[in-house]
């Protein structure tokens, strides 16, 4: 309604015109950009030195299922989501964009560390077009889909809605990573542990925009 376009519109305001804010949602958006270009190299890194399958209790007692929906088209939808919450309410935008940039980060470095094959009977290959411009099929350790919907569980805690959302969607995005035969199982379980280690640090390191996103 009427009303609450100009509470939305008003709050627009008052955050854009500060400089602080500005300068504060630009660094995060070239932190999160230089975290991608950071991830596009390791994940080729970790794909190019990928050495053999591995068995899994898990993978080899599940049939490969296509998944490609839920794991393509079903990311994307929860980027919009995650946007969606962000023009809605503004103050969330820079602790956002910087935890989210120290994910990819911090995923990057433990892709390049081992690299194993992906799961036999996988469904990756299946996969095509800008999908493959970041995940790249040696990139495993541990599951980006899982742990980043995870992540915006702990960031938004503090509202019950969107935390059931995102671990529901967590939940989701593990077992299709899985009945696709896409993640190893500990790619997926590990994820859940990392994530929250991640958001601890990214709470001391981030407090003023932690503050902000929570008044």
């Amino acid at each position: 309604n009427k009303v609450n376009m100009e509470l939305f519109i008003k709050r627009h305001k008052e955050l854009w015109r500060r400089t602080d804010f500005i300068i504060s949602v630009l660094s995060g958006f070239l932190f999160l950009i230089g975290s991608l270009v950071i991830n596009y190299f390791a994940g080729i890194y970790a794909t190019e030195r990928a050495s053999n399958t591995v068995t899994d209790i898990i993978l080899d007692n599940l049939p490969t299922v296509n998944t490609e929906f839920i794991f393509v088209q079903g990311i994307f939808i929860f980027l919009l989501f995650v946007v969606w919450l962000l023009i809605k309410e503004p103050k969330q935008i820079p602790f956002v964009l910087k935890t989210i940039a120290l994910f990819v980060i911090v995923r990057s470095i433990f892709i390049t560390l081992t690299h194993l094959g992906p799961p036999a009977d996988n469904s990756f290959a299946n996969y095509t077009g800008i999908i493959k411009k970041f995940t790249f099929g040696g990139d495993l350790f541990f599951s980006g889909h899982t742990g980043l919907s995870f992540l915006m569980a702990l960031i938004f805690w503090e509202k019950k809605y969107y935390r059931n959302i995102f671990i529901a969607i967590s939940i989701l995005f593990g077992a299709a990573v899985l009945l696709g035969h896409l993640h190893y199982s500990i790619d997926v379980f590990a994820a859940f542990f990392i994530t929250d280690g991640i958001f601890r640090i990214a709470k001391r390191l981030f407090i003023k925009d932690r503050q902000l996103f929570l008044s």
